[in-house]
């Protein structure tokens, strides 16, 4: 009895260090799990053409920058960092730039690249702007007026002593644009290009928010914002690009003499083959070009629908079209009434665009093919012209 008595509690016991051994290894593989998962997340891209990243040991990244358009015209530039955890040695190789991450500060040339910050919740690192012409966002424009951000001054006439006194750690510049960075790089921080306004593929320019991403220590956010935008946008696409019939589009109206239109290579004439349409222009070209009203209306003249964006200072119509340019009534799409309409004084374009190409081509869907989208779809930034 005694022994069989004593073989009961020996079975108990090793039950029970089974069941804590067991339950050790278990917490030991979670424990392990998430340290895995926090130490590193890995950063691709899929559409941007202007930049590439190689994950390395220890969360480093290399990261090479230039053209998105690779303009034959221009001799070609780029830009190398190594993006160094703070805390981590690392022996950066040739040609390559060391920046210590995550960024706590920094300055920004455009909405564009404010926009990365805002879908990452991140404005707290932004500590210096060009300019606050436009900008909507409450708490931007809060951080500016209580001066925890600073108005630089536009291109080409920055304030030095600004700069300074916002102690970015880096500045993101636009450096195919009007420039005037030469004032920046005699203070000896480290310019940074962001060239998300060349990328040609809307979701291309979408993808620079985890550019940003992996200077300010949100790569995981990052992602995970774009993976939202990318499955979002195309499963409009895929909708909108089935359909039979596409109308025709053009875009631009008369300013100064010319007539300024998006070439047929243009992020927004990829939009509208998105969306179901077909852009009238189908040259080469990956910028804006300038066309003579007589031209345009050769080209346009019968297109179903009319895109502008403007800033009009209160309420655009086509009336107001009309007095711009009598000959404008002369297109069909005016006289049909169908004028698709954007107004930046109204309208956060700008600081919601680039990182919501899921929300800009939702708009066009809805004008191009109402049946796609809600019966009850509210537009975002464009909508049919009243």
């Amino acid at each position: 009895m005694n022994r069989i008595f004593s073989l009961c509690i020996i079975s108990i016991l090793m039950m029970t260090f089974q069941a804590c051994n067991s339950s050790s290894r278990k917490t030991a593989e979670i424990m392990e799990s998430d340290d895995n998962s926090t130490m590193e997340t890995v950063v691709e891209t899929s559409y941007a053409e202007g930049f590439t990243v190689k994950n390395m040991e220890n969360g480093v990244r290399l990261v090479s920058v230039s053209d998105p358009q690779k303009d034959e015209d221009l001799v070609p530039i780029s830009y190398q960092f190594a993006l160094i955890p703070k805390g981590i040695e690392y022996d950066v190789p040739d040609g390559y730039t060391p920046v210590q991450v995550p960024i706590s500060r920094t300055i920004v040339m455009t909405m564009l690249q404010l926009s990365n910050f805002t879908a990452l919740d991140a404005h707290e690192v932004v500590k210096g702007i060009t300019g606050t012409r436009n900008l909507f966002d409450a708490d931007m424009n809060q951080r500016v007026n209580d001066g925890r951000t600073v108005k630089i001054g536009m291109e080409g006439n920055f304030d030095v002593e600004l700069i300074l006194a916002a102690n970015p750690d880096v500045i993101f510049i636009s450096p195919f644009k009007r420039g005037g960075y030469d004032v920046m790089k005699d203070t000896g921080i480290l310019l940074i290009p962001h060239l998300g306004y060349k990328e040609l593929n809307p979701l291309g320019q979408a993808e620079w928010i985890k550019f940003v991403g992996m200077f300010i220590g949100k790569e995981r956010e990052a992602n995970e914002v774009f993976q939202g935008i990318e499955s979002r946008y195309n499963e409009i696409k895929e909708r909108a690009t089935a359909v039979q019939t596409k109308p025709t589009v053009f875009s631009g109206e008369m300013q100064g003499g010319n007539w300024y239109a998006v070439g047929g290579k243009n992020y927004l004439a990829q939009i509208f083959r998105d969306a179901g349409a077909e852009y009238v222009i189908h040259d080469n070209n990956t910028g804006g070009v300038h066309i003579e009203f007589e031209q345009m209306y050769a080209t346009a003249a019968n297109a179903d629908y009319w895109r502008i964006l403007n800033s009009f200072t209160g309420d655009f119509s086509y009336e107001a079209l009309k007095k711009s340019e009598p000959r404008n009534e002369l297109f069909k799409a005016f006289k049909e009434k169908k004028v698709i309409y954007c107004n930046m004084k109204q309208t956060p374009y700008y600081e919601l665009s680039p990182v919501n190409p899921d929300l800009l081509l939702s708009d066009f869907v809805a004008i191009f093919h109402p049946e796609l989208m809600p019966a009850d779809y509210q537009p975002t930034f464009y909508y049919l012209l009243k």
